[in-house]
């Protein structure tokens, strides 16, 4: 349907994982301050509401309402110095949440530019499965993805084949 239109592949890698695990029309609060990828998701019909920049390691107000379908969480919870806590105060049912995964041959992301776009954690799945069934969640369903870069290099071409993105969906137990 968008082809050719996503700026990352992983917009289309998540809204293929969305489809088929949350399908439309649902509400969805997505977790973090509205980006691109709302406007995906509100052209497949789904109503989305954000959070409003807050840090969600303190203020965890925004989740407790839980007359939303579904929470996603789109590389959030990597920024979050205890991502435990908003996860198991979320009141909605499902969640679908995306992170990236540890890389052995590259360092954690950390901004030169601005200092609150650091990555405080980058998982390996199974720290992020235990994190999410810790905080009350049973994953349903799993995928991973590679993020090649044009770039030439060792590191590029280790990225052409080494997962670099994990995504889940998960159902409050």
């Amino acid at each position: 349907m968008y082809e050719g239109t996503f700026p990352h592949k992983r917009f289309q890698n998540t809204l293929t994982f969305l489809r088929k695990h949350a399908p439309s029309p649902a509400s969805i609060l997505d977790l973090g301050v509205r980006n691109p990828f709302v406007d995906f998701m509100e052209k497949e019909g789904y109503s989305v509401s954000n959070t409003s920049g807050e840090d969600l390691d303190i203020d965890t107000s925004a989740v407790l309402d839980n007359n939303v379908d579904i929470v996603t969480a789109f590389e959030i919870f990597e920024h979050l110095i205890s991502p435990y806590t908003i996860l198991s105060t979320i009141k909605a049912n499902r969640l679908v949440a995306s992170v990236p995964l540890r890389l052995w041959f590259s360092p954690a992301y950390k901004s030169k530019t601005d200092p609150w776009d650091r990555h405080y954690h980058e998982f390996e799945d199974w720290q992020f499965d235990w994190l999410l069934e810790k905080a009350g969640w049973k994953i349903i369903a799993r995928e991973k993805w590679t993020h090649p870069v044009k770039k030439l290099g060792v590191r590029p071409l280790l990225r052409l084949f080494t997962p670099r993105y994990y995504i889940v969906y998960a159902e409050r137990i």
